[in-house]
């Protein structure tokens, strides 16, 4: 939402917090998107100052994301996908890549951020799209409500897009992802993608951002983020960075950035 533009904050249950920047909204900034403030805008410049290749980073996680949908879809069947933390609303939305790819296919959007909610309530209008006002650290809650929206008794594309972070603790971490999957059933996957700790400049503008009492992110290293993947079945080409992943244009830039995404099955 711009600052110009009338919108839900107006209302007389918003809990819409402009006060300090808020992750979904400068990633919207990056991506091109229009449904920001004006303190997004000013953050998302000076992480970018420090550190130019997250605009990089943002923009290769949808197209990680948009390749791993309809890979799923059209060569698994996977006809149901949850996004947990998606920040709605993008630029080529979840919903907008999975119809492409299936137009039979149900979305369950799962975010606690007033802006999501009231862009999602004007998206479950439309049919075969859910969402769940719940917060990541909660997976419990998550699946419950999921349940009523989804056939759980079949597979699930579950996907975890650069919000792990967010989950300062190592264990909860870890905790969250098998909270999120063990309800799944077999033949379900999990589409993650995530930032490394790789990266000195990379660090430095994470530092700078989480120093503005906005929501923390963790960067964390190759080791770590393999571990989400535990018990699960890592389709070709293994875990390896944004663009490496069934690419369908080549570029060394996206390929030597400091991410790492998957695709793996539950069996």
């Amino acid at each position: 939402m711009t600052d110009a533009a009338p919108g839900p904050e107006h209302g007389p249950d918003s809990k819409i917090n402009t006060d300090v920047p808020q992750s979904a909204r400068i990633w919207n900034y990056w991506l091109g998107g229009t449904d920001n403030y004006e303190i997004d805008r000013v953050a998302g410049d000076q992480y970018v100052a420090l550190y130019p290749g997250i605009v990089d980073i943002a923009r290769a996680g949808r197209y990680f994301m948009d390749r791993a949908i309809r890979f799923l879809a059209r060569d698994r069947g996977i006809r149901q996908f949850m996004d947990c933390g998606t920040g709605l609303p993008t630029v080529d939305n979840t919903h907008e890549m999975a119809r492409r790819a299936a137009p039979d296919a149900k979305v369950v959007y799962v975010d606690n951020d007033p802006l999501v909610l009231a862009h999602a309530r004007a998206l479950m209008n439309e049919g075969r799209t859910a969402y769940i006002d719940c917060d990541l650290h909660d997976p419990k809650t998550i699946m419950e409500e999921a349940s009523g929206l989804l056939d759980l008794s079949r597979p699930v594309g579950l996907m975890i897009i650069g919000v792990m972070g967010h989950i300062v603790d190592p264990d909860e971490a870890y905790g969250v992802v098998r909270g999120l999957m063990e309800p799944l059933a077999s033949g379900s996957y999990l589409i993650l993608h995530d930032s490394t700790d790789q990266n000195d400049a990379f660090n430095a503008a994470q530092r700078a951002y989480d120093e503005t009492g906005a929501i923390p992110f963790r960067l964390r290293s190759p080791g770590f983020i393999r571990g989400y993947f535990d018990g699960l079945d890592i389709v070709e080409p293994g875990l390896v960075t944004s663009g490496a992943w069934r690419p369908e244009v080549e570029s060394i830039e996206i390929e030597d950035l400091p991410t790492l995404c998957a695709v793996a099955r539950k069996p």
